[in-house]
């Protein structure tokens, strides 16, 4: 059973339309990026039918955060919202089922390595001569043509690869990745508007196309206004710890009781900082600090001042200064603290829902609010092979002798999960 106890979901409001019923996603994906993107589809009502491998499935469920009846939380929160099936695509007759359900399928999504799916035949040129409306997705780390078509490669590889991960840590230590998975999870979030993006296309124009999204490219893109201020310059940007370069008043600050964290990035703001928080209006008018670009020359000098000061008192009274003066400000939680804060109990981001095998699992709420066409009730991520039969029997229309024969054959594995 889950540690930490949580209430139920509350039930979804009567009569509200999903935003993307009808919609049949077949989902080959794995481990983070293609099971984020795919997620979010089903979480507004697509039909996500996951495939994976009978012997294991996705990776993720092999992960070691932390587990309930056998799930790990890792592919609890990646998975939720979709059927799950097992095919053993080496099977030729695993093969067929693939290519029937991909005949009736508005989207594929896939992650495998180059050439996988050609090897397979059902690869977007040979699916979608059958079905020219499908939106066929393809993830990958570097993409599917081009020099670097055949490298594997993970988030970690493309936040060092990409510049990205230069960017994360102090001056004075070594590159750092970012703790959850941000190049994967920023890659699902692209590969779900691609998609949403080809859909409306395809109402407009009347077939589908193949979409790409690689994960290199994400990274790139995600260096922002670094990567573009080095294209203006020519000046590498180094790392800069919690400190952005140009707001040398924004970071971590130590409470006499605890840390905090302060975003006052403008002139305006820091006016406020300085007189009506910290009680030094001298430092409005001092010439080391009086402009933006005196505070960045100046930077250590008055980040040595504001520490002093924020160490003299509590962080609650810290904290409800730096409301009162209107200053972006906040407590520097773990994770326990800030899923035990109001801010998340307050609006339900956590609750618990149903589970076949564990009774209930912890779930995390899309962050995403529609008014009119809200996610659907949440259902847990599937077992391995949970949905096999339903999908192949109600999904395809196959008999159950047609089912039992494909059991014999080894479509479904040598252990037959159906």
């Amino acid at each position: 059973m889950a540690k930490v106890p949580l209430p139920e979901r509350p039930p979804r409001r009567a009569a509200m339309p999903n935003v993307l019923d009808g919609l049949l996603v077949i989902d080959f994906t794995r481990v983070v990026a293609g099971p984020a993107c795919t997620q979010t589809l089903a979480d507004f009502g697509a039909d996500v039918i996951k495939v994976e491998h009978p012997d294991g499935g996705d990776d993720t469920r092999a992960y070691e955060h932390a587990e309930i009846a056998g799930e790990s939380a890792a592919f609890l929160s990646l998975n939720r919202n979709k059927r799950g099936i097992v095919l053993d695509l080496a099977v030729a007759e695993a093969r067929e089922v693939a290519r029937d359900l991909i005949a009736r399928a508005d989207v594929v999504v896939e992650n495998f390595s180059t050439g996988v799916m050609d090897k397979f035949g059902l690869d977007y040129a040979t699916v979608s001569a059958g079905n020219p409306r499908l939106i066929y997705c393809s993830i990958s780390a570097y993409g599917r043509s081009g020099p670097f078509a055949s490298r594997p490669g993970f988030d970690p590889i493309t936040q060092a690869e990409s510049g990205f991960m230069s960017l994360n840590g102090f001056a004075d230590g070594p590159p750092v990745r970012t703790g959850p998975p941000v190049i994967d999870l920023a890659t699902g979030m692209s590969a779900c508007n691609a998609i949403l993006m080809a859909l409306l296309a395809r109402e407009r124009l009347g077939r589908g196309q193949h979409v790409e999204v690689t994960l290199f490219d994400v990274a790139t893109n995600m260096t922002s206004f670094y990567g573009m201020a080095y294209l203006l310059s020519g000046s590498n940007p180094g790392r800069f710890g919690n400190s952005p370069n140009g707001s040398p008043t924004v970071g971590v600050y130590e409470a006499a009781d605890g840390p905090l964290y302060i975003a006052c990035a403008n002139d305006r703001l820091y006016r406020r900082l300085v007189s009506n928080v910290l009680g030094r209006p001298d430092l409005v008018w001092d010439p080391r600090f009086a402009t933006r670009k005196s505070r960045s020359q100046n930077k250590e000098s008055l980040r040595a001042i504001m520490a002093e000061i924020f160490t003299t008192d509590r962080l609650e009274r810290w904290i409800t200064k730096l409301k009162d003066a209107h200053i972006p400000a906040g407590y520097l939680r773990t994770v326990a603290e800030a899923f035990d804060a109001q801010e998340v109990l307050g609006r339900g981001r956590v609750c618990r829902i149903p589970h076949p095998t564990a009774g209930w699992v912890p779930n995390i709420e899309t962050p995403i609010s529609m008014g009119m066409t809200p996610s659907v009730e949440p259902v847990a991520a599937p077992t391995l092979g949970q949905h096999t039969t339903e999908v192949l029997q109600t999904t395809l229309g196959y008999h159950q002798c047609h089912v039992a024969a494909l059991r014999e054959l080894g479509a479904f594995g040598q252990t037959g999960k159906a």
